[in-house]
């Protein structure tokens, strides 16, 4: 457990949650500041900030879970849409730097935007970007 970390404490029940779901390597609750109605975080037990330290065991139980629960929220909710979010680093809008992922509803007409300036590379940048990313790998 990271002492400082608000995830951790909560996790631990120091701190007040609406949970709706744990097991032993996850903790599933409400958002207290949700996006829209029945906005949930999944997160795991393990402290990890990102999901490039995510442990791999964890990472690979992740889907089946959020499945699970994005397949509850869809019977009780009946909502229009799902959008799965997970932000590495402030940069990427990351608040709490403890992995989580947002199970976020969506409604028709509802208040929630993404918005974003698409880039145009050109394919000299897209080769060398895939170049560089496949021998990293």
């Amino acid at each position: 457990m990271k002492n400082d970390c608000l995830f951790c404490g909560i996790i631990h029940g120091e701190m007040p949650a609406y949970k709706i779901y744990e097991d032993e390597r996850f903790f599933v609750m409400l958002d207290r500041f949700p996006k829209c109605l029945g906005h949930v975080l999944i997160l795991p037990k393990k402290h990890a900030p990102h999901l490039y330290t995510l442990p791999e065991e964890e990472a690979q139980a992740l889907m089946p879970l959020a499945q699970k629960i994005a397949a509850a929220l869809h019977k009780v909710l009946g909502f229009d849409g799902l959008n799965l979010v997970q932000n590495n680093g402030e940069a990427a809008g990351q608040q709490v730097m403890h992995f989580h992922l947002h199970l976020i509803p969506r409604y028709e007409g509802d208040a929630m935007v993404h918005q974003y300036q698409p880039l145009n590379p050109s394919e000299a940048e897209f080769e060398g970007m895939v170049q560089k990313i496949t021998d990293s790998l």
